[in-house]
């Protein structure tokens, strides 16, 4: 369920309640996040903790409402980084001499390559770069790539019916 196994999460509890009233305050539950590298404000503490005291029950659930938050965003984080990660290896290969840049002369290499290019249809490579090209150099570097490859494709299931 979660990392601290809930005998440990009960001693913790039991350290903390210092007047052993079964209630944790949220002063004291304050200065431990402090301590651990979580730091909030008091009022943002009390109002998640909806009051200035948690019980043994609250207190856990308190805690594995922590755990499932940490744990959504480390998966959150690691979509992302897979994500970037895809699109920088589709942006090395457009990048055909690996400066950093795609140049109409490479995307027009890579998408001839591809079977994706035909040179009788009249588009300028330069006017597909343009849209994107939002410094207005000519190229497109990772970044306004990444913004060409986010746009969401013309061609919907609408279109199909």
């Amino acid at each position: 369920m979660s990392p601290i196994s809930q005998d440990d999460l009960h001693r913790i509890f039991k350290t903390l309640d210092k007047n052993n009233k079964g209630k944790v305050s949220v002063h004291e539950l304050h200065r431990l996040l402090d301590k651990i590298g979580i730091h909030t404000t008091f009022e943002e503490l009390e109002k998640l903790v909806g009051g200035s005291n948690l019980d043994y029950i609250d207190f856990f659930f308190f805690y594995d409402a922590m755990v499932k938050a940490k744990i959504a965003e480390h998966e959150a984080n690691d979509d992302d980084n897979n994500t970037n990660d895809d699109l920088f290896k589709a942006f090395k290969v457009f990048d055909l001499n690996g400066d950093g840049y795609i140049s109409c002369e490479e995307l027009q290499s890579v998408l001839t390559r591809l079977g994706l290019w035909d040179k009788r249809n009249g588009q300028d490579c330069k006017d597909m770069i343009r849209v994107y090209d939002e410094n207005s150099d000519g190229v497109l570097d990772f970044e306004e790539f990444k913004n060409m490859m986010s746009v969401p494709s013309s061609s919907s299931s609408d279109s199909e019916i």
